[in-house]
């Protein structure tokens, strides 16, 4: 492979194992707020317990998504620095509120949460919480403006002598159509995300009868989280495909391995493609389906591949304009399905646990906890399809991802690196997971008076 290739593999790398903390980050600070909320109303120690015990488990996952996120944005200047110094002026704007703005918001209300149990006022103390979520939903923001940037420039200009792109209107880069499509089912996918992974571990927890009453709520909690949730995913995907259908149609054509313009299309279940001949030589379909998700309509138009990839031609020059498109295709799919799954074993544990019941099939909590690896997969689908479907641009109709490329680097360099970077990455992994199983078996604290455990719960300095 080359430096390109090279490149993006370690870019992509670096990008999945990242936002594999970020949907679970959003979604946690916001459970664990509920619940500080709910303790404070109500003086309840079990809503207390839960609070801290769930917020151990927000803690990890934030100061590991803050290692590797650091590491993801020095990657432009290494592998990316003509990308950087063409569009630097624009996608600079955003990633520089995200970092002044949010994370830095993020970072002080942890702290003063973290240290600040017993010595703020109540209510003080709970508002810290609230603003270092309300942090994180800024921190995503601004980073998928700027994303969405990539996918449909606006607010910019290239300026005639130094041919590099420079921001002309910041408030069109953070209104861009895109972001504000883009975020909600962003959001909508950390708090599926945030209900599996709870209700996971609650079901982990009550098939050992431990905590009973108080695991049952925090279950009921995140199903109910996870349902809602995954219903908003379904309705902003909807609204995000018939963006994508606009702005960027050959994504979606390579989304469903459509080929030629077509009224009524269907939705692809499955299909066989043969690239090189332009045409499916299996594909089962729903009718109209496709044309329902790109246009509302059952008798719209979608624009198929062959016919895209002749018109930009016209328009960009030689070359071939189609992603990967059984990366593409399939990427999409299971992306619908691991996230469809979700859902629905979110409203199966509703059923289970309905009028009081404490579901005690051990079926049920096996499925439960490997149902936390589902929004998982989904999340990291979603975001390869949405990067891979954009190719062979870095910023769409602008710039394509071989100029984008460091012009200093060299093969060897980039091969030590990305080895590098995956190793440390199995090894942050290896700890993240270790950390989280050791205080998930150790259990919330114990409650006011109870006999202290054998082995003493490990201090996180609240």
């Amino acid at each position: 492979m080359d430096v390109l290739d090279l490149s993006r593999w370690q870019f992509g790398i670096t990008t999945v194992y990242h936002f594999l903390f970020v949907p679970l980050t959003i979604g946690l600070s916001f459970v664990v707020a509920g619940l500080q909320t709910a303790w404070h109303r109500t003086k309840k120690p079990s809503y207390l317990r839960l609070t801290r015990f769930w917020g151990r488990l927000f803690l990890i996952n934030f100061a590991m998504g803050v290692v590797t996120g650091i590491v993801q944005e020095f990657q432009f200047g290494m592998n990316w620095s003509a990308y950087s110094r063409f569009v630097g002026d624009v996608f600079g704007a955003p990633l520089a509120m995200e970092g002044l703005i949010a994370f830095f918001m993020e970072s002080t209300f942890i702290g003063l949460w973290i240290f600040g149990w017993d010595k703020l006022p109540p209510r003080i103390h709970l508002a810290t919480i609230w603003l270092a979520s309300i942090g994180t939903f800024l921190s995503a923001y601004f980073i998928l403006a700027a994303n969405s940037w990539m996918q449909h420039p606006v607010g910019y200009r290239i300026d005639p002598v130094t041919h590099r792109a420079e921001l002309t209107d910041i408030w069109a880069v953070l209104t861009n159509s895109t972001t504000l499509v883009t975020f909600p089912h962003v959001i909508f996918g950390a708090f599926v995300t945030a209900g599996a992974f709870v209700a996971g571990i609650s079901a982990w927890q009550l098939a050992r009868k431990r905590d009973v009453p108080m695991f049952r709520t925090s279950m009921r909690l995140a199903l109910v989280t996870g349902l809602v949730a995954a219903g908003g995913v379904a309705l902003s995907g909807h609204w995000q495909a018939q963006i994508m259908t606009e702005q960027q149609p050959m994504k979606m054509a390579a989304a469903e391995a459509l080929w030629e313009d077509e009224s009524s299309a269907g939705f692809s279940l499955f299909a066989i493609g043969d690239v090189e001949n332009g045409r499916n030589s299996v594909n089962l379909q729903v009718p109209n389906g496709l044309s329902v998700l790109a246009t509302n309509t059952l008798d719209g138009r979608v624009e198929g591949i062959n016919d895209i990839q002749a018109r930009y031609l016209a328009l960009y020059g030689a070359g071939d304009y189609r992603p990967v498109i059984g990366l593409a295709y399939w990427s999409f799919r299971l992306m619908i399905g691991f996230g469809f799954l979700a859902g629905l074993l979110a409203l199966a544990g509703l059923w289970l646990t309905r009028r009081g019941r404490t579901p005690v099939n051990p079926w049920f909590t096996r499925i439960a906890v490997a149902g936390i690896a589902l929004p998982f997969l989904a999340n990291s689908l979603g975001w390869i399809f949405t990067e891979m479907g954009r190719q062979p641009w870095t910023v769409f109709g602008v710039m394509r991802t071989a100029a984008a490329v460091s012009p200093g680097a060299d093969v060897a360099e980039v091969a030590i690196t990305l080895v590098g970077f995956t190793l440390v990455y199995a090894a942050l992994a290896a700890v993240e997971v270790r950390l989280l199983l050791k205080f998930i078996r150790l259990g919330p604290e114990p409650e006011p008076g109870a006999e202290t455990p054998a082995e003493p719960l490990p201090a996180l300095s609240y």
